[in-house]
């Protein structure tokens, strides 16, 4: 295990941190700092919004378009209704 993958990440409420999240945070780090800055609320929100995704394909492509916009400082998923577990 590298020092990377073993960086504690915060979770969200519900929530916890996929792996597949993870990874990509790590490899972006003004996404990961927003990620640090957010609420856990927040940080739940865009875990159930990605984990809610059907198919491997959607889940991979809003992973990116969500540290994208983390990268830009958002702090919420757009048009999304909110987490409907907390």
């Amino acid at each position: 295990m590298t020092v990377q993958s073993a960086k504690k990440i915060s979770g969200g409420v519900v929530h916890d941190l996929p792996a597949d999240l993870k990874k990509a945070l790590i490899a972006n780090a003004k996404a990961l700092a927003t990620w640090e800055d957010i609420t856990p609320l927040a940080r739940n929100e865009w875990i159930c919004w990605i984990s809610s995704a059907k198919k491997a394909e959607t889940r991979t492509r809003r992973i990116a378009w969500g540290c994208e916009n983390l990268q830009d400082g958002k702090r919420r998923p757009c048009c999304w209704p909110g987490c409907p577990h907390r």
